[in-house]
Parts: structure tokens; sequence; C-alpha cells
């Protein structure tokens, strides 16, 4: 569920050569957070301090952590955790956090479409940290009275690079069911996993969103398409014990449980970056940026380096590349990628801007970078964009969409609230949350 940027619903639609190709239609769901969800920099304060587990050295880190995380003043949390109740989570909690997340993206993908949730073949709901009985699919089907032979896929456990489990997901199942329709829906469950202890290396900066898309590989449809699917890769390290293990769940030595980032996250990271480009790059650069790529690979093999930096000296993406959805998990998550790709701040400019407007979504992260390139009219025909996530297991998980309509939608996009003020000059930004947060130490 878009919070907001993107327009409201996707679909993809096939190439027509039975191979399980796809391309979107429309715009991925957004859903509009309450004002009594936000989470500005008051109100941060106050759910920190309300933590009696820290100490002072605890606070300010915290505290100082929020003021240089790139994070704005308009994110969301759940409403337990705004309410003063993250301590003592209840089953009612999520459940209402889930529906309201979901059933709001879904309502305004079916208005936006005029597909009717009966015509919809397959569903594969992402959700890491929630996973009750009856499952989420379940509730959506309940909710829209799908059909009986609907596909369901409840996908949990799966970090942030969910979303394009999802997809690949999805294609193969469209290798097998013709003409069909598929939605996607990414979000994450915060209320009842929100960390209450004061480990440094588990106090993580999650908020509120996700998205909702519809796809088809409908070959009839192509010509509706806004972007087709055309190469998905994923890679995971989870035979690796250090890459298995730098990004996990556990219980600090308090009992409160919480996601640990180890100090070989970073490396880990390298790895799985630098092992999936290897496969997914020769697929979309031309042939002399595929020779470069080789003999790279080759000095990398001979060097066994894992700098990020070093992963992609040489290669000159944007001949094979137009845009880059990178998955806004942090502004150090940004910038490395960033710096292991050469890549320009007008580049980096759709991650930061969604991760000040939106935060770290988690699964739904990437969608708001998708719609802030489509809110400014970045997104042109014919234009290669490259996704990339990375996520607990260790996996990075990356796709290339092609732009197939230059969008319709643009001038209702550019309205989308808040997008006219961005980008911003976030350098500027830590002063007034500095301020702010003085008065809470």
């Amino acid at each position: 569920m878009f919070t907001a940027l993107p327009r409201q619903s996707q679909i993809l639609a096939g190439c027509g050569c039975g191979c399980g190709c796809a391309a979107i239609l429309k715009q991925p769901s957004c859903n509009w957070q309450f004002s009594d969800r936000k989470l500005d920099t008051d109100t941060c304060a106050r759910i920190v301090l309300r933590n009696k587990n820290l100490g002072l050295q605890e606070y300010k880190f915290l505290l100082k952590t929020i003021v240089s995380s790139g994070i704005g003043e308009e994110t969301y949390g759940p409403r337990n955790v705004i309410s003063g109740q993250e301590d003592s989570p209840t089953l009612k909690d999520s459940i209402s956090e889930m529906d309201g997340l979901i059933f709001d993206t879904l309502d305004k993908l079916f208005a936006k479409t005029g597909i009717s949730p009966s015509e919809i073949d397959i569903l594969v709901v992402n959700v890491s940290l929630f996973s009750p009985a009856p499952s989420l699919t379940a509730r959506v089907v309940n909710r829209y009275k799908m059909r009986s032979n609907v596909k369901t896929f409840n996908l949990s456990g799966m970090g942030c690079s969910t979303s394009i489990v999802a997809i690949d997901l999805v294609q193969h199942l469209f290798k097998s069911y013709k003409n069909a329709f598929a939605i996607v829906v990414s979000t994450e469950s915060l209320g009842s996993n929100w960390y209450q202890g004061k480990e440094k290396s588990m106090m993580l900066l999650f908020r509120s969103g996700g998205c909702s898309m519809l796809f088809t590989n409908n070959s009839a449809l192509k010509h509706q398409a806004i972007f087709r699917l055309k190469h998905v890769v994923r890679t995971h390290l989870g035979s690796n014990d250090e890459a298995y293990g730098c990004c996990i769940q556990v219980a600090d030595d308090l009992g409160y449980k919480g996601f640990l980032l180890t100090k070989s996250l970073k490396i880990s990271a390298a790895k799985a970056l630098a092992a999936n480009l290897r496969v997914l790059l020769p697929k979309i650069l031309p042939l002399s940026e595929q020779l470069r790529c080789v003999y790279v690979s080759r000095q990398q093999n001979k060097t066994k380096r894992n700098s990020l930096q070093e992963m992609g000296a040489g290669l000159n993406l944007k001949t094979g590349v137009d845009h880059f959805c990178v998955h806004p998990g942090g502004r150090a998550v940004i910038d490395e990628v960033g710096k292991s790709l050469s890549l320009s701040n007008y580049d980096l400019e759709p991650a930061r801007m969604a991760l000040h407007r939106f935060g770290n979504t988690s699964a739904g992260g990437l969608w708001y970078v998708l719609a802030y390139m489509e809110a400014k009219q970045r997104l042109k025909k014919g234009n290669k964009i490259l996704m990339i996530s990375l996520g607990a297991g260790f996996k990075c998980n990356n796709c290339v969409f092609e732009g197939r309509d230059g969008g319709k939608d643009e001038v209702e996009n550019r309205k989308t609230k808040g997008v006219q003020r961005l980008p911003i000059r976030l350098a500027f930004r830590p002063t007034y949350r500095r301020a702010r947060m003085h008065q809470f130490i």
C-alpha cells in the first residue's frame, strides 16, 4: 500500500509468448495514513522516553540516530505505538493494523482498475513478522468474496526483499495459468514487533506502509501496460552462517524481541549484491559492458575483494539501465549501494526522498521509490528500471522493468500530497530535528 506517491494500482500484461512474461498496466495502490499515526520528531521523542529500559547513553544514541536517519516528519507508525501501548500489543492490534493497510489499498486498486475481486486468479501477501490463522490471504478472500479456486500464497519471515520474491512467484505461476490476474500485497506488521530493549544494534527505525499491485499475463492487455517485467534474479546466501546471522530476529538479554544487525551485514550485503549482479548484468548490458563485466568479475575472484565500492568499479550500468530503485532501508544502505554502482545524486534522489517521506517500510519500500519517479515524470516509454532489494536470509533480489507507457496520470501524480515539495536538501534537515530533540535530553 503506497502511502502516497504512486498511482493507485499496477497491472502486468504479458507478451503473449506463453513464458510468463509480464508488463504493468496501472500503478501500485497507495494507502494514505491518518494524522493520528504520524511519527514526527516530538512523537518519536516521547516514544523513546517511554522506554524505561534505556539509560542516558541509550537515550542519546537513539535520539541521535533519529536525527541523522534521513527520515522526515511525515512518516507513520502503528496506532498502538502512537497511543503508548507498544509494551502490551494484542492480537487485535496486529489484525487491525494489517486490515487497515491491506484493505485500504485493495479497495483503491479495484476501484481504479475496474477489475472485480472475482476475476483474481492468484493472490500473494507478504508480511514477514505476522502470520495469523486463518492467514492474511484468507482474510482478503473473505473480505472480497473471491472465487473458491483462487490460488493464495502467504509469504512470511523473508524480510525487506520479499516483494521481489512475490513477483518472481507470480511470474512462474503465469507459466501455468494463462490470461490470469494476480495481486501482490507487500507490507509489514510493526505494532506487535516494536523493540523495547536497549541493545543499540537492535534499535531499527521501521515505519508503517506497503503496497498492493495487480498483474496479468493477458497479451490482449499489453497495449495498456505501463511496465513490462524483463528479468528477475534472486540470490540467497543462507548456507553461509555469517550471512545467515547478520540480520536476524532474536530476543535480547532482557527478553525483548527485535532484529539484530551484526558487523558482518555490510560484507554479506556486498557478496549477495555482487553475486546477483554477476547473473543479472549480462542480461541487460550491451556487449561492450558485458565484456567489462567479465573482466571485473575475474579480477574480483583473484583479489577476493568484497567492498561494495570495489564491486562496481569499471562498470557503467547506465548503458543498460535508465533508473535505479534502491531499497530505502536506511541512509547508509542507499549511500553504500550508490557508491558501489557509481550512481549519481540524481539516481539516488528517489530512494532518499522515499526514505525521507515514508521511512523504511520494509518490503513495500521499493514501490515508494518507483512512485516518486512516476510523480516526477522521470519514467518514459522504453526506459529500464532496476530494482535492488536486500533482506534477511541473507538475500539480494533484483528485477528489471521496462517502461511501456510514458504514464497518462503524471498530472495526477504531481499533485499527490507532499510530492511537489520534494526533493529537499536533506543536509539541513538534522538542524531542526536536533533542536527539537535537545528539549528531551
